[in-house]
């Protein structure tokens, strides 16, 4: 299964802490890589908005891969949506594809123990 190369752990590190920045007590962060092009992605974004209501203590970021490309360097992202969750510390816990099923997001979070 095609995901964030593990080697692009210091790209999806410096996205944590940027998505991270001026929000003191958030526990985590969970950013939904994208594309507007994918419909799956399109489908699954509605589902995403309220899972972030529904997790108050977690910063979530929808990034279109197409025009926030800067800040993914070379990070190679094959399949949508893919996920990256870090803890407050902005350390990668979680990067990979995902059904596109928003009830993904909580039990992830619950796995992580965030």
């Amino acid at each position: 299964m095609a995901t964030a190369s593990l080697a692009d752990t210091e790209t999806l590190r410096a996205l944590l802490a940027q998505t991270l920045a001026g929000r003191a007590g958030a526990s985590c962060a969970v950013i939904c890589l994208c594309a507007a092009w994918c419909g799956t992605c399109r489908e699954f974004q509605p589902g995403f908005e309220r899972a972030a209501g529904e997790h108050p203590h977690a910063v979530f970021r929808w990034l279109d891969i197409e025009d926030e490309a800067d800040a993914l360097g070379d990070a190679d992202i094959e399949t949508f949506p893919t996920l990256v969750i870090g803890g407050p510390d902005a350390q990668v816990r979680f990067a990979g594809p995902v059904p596109p099923q928003p009830a993904q997001i909580a039990r992830l979070l619950q796995s992580l123990g965030l």
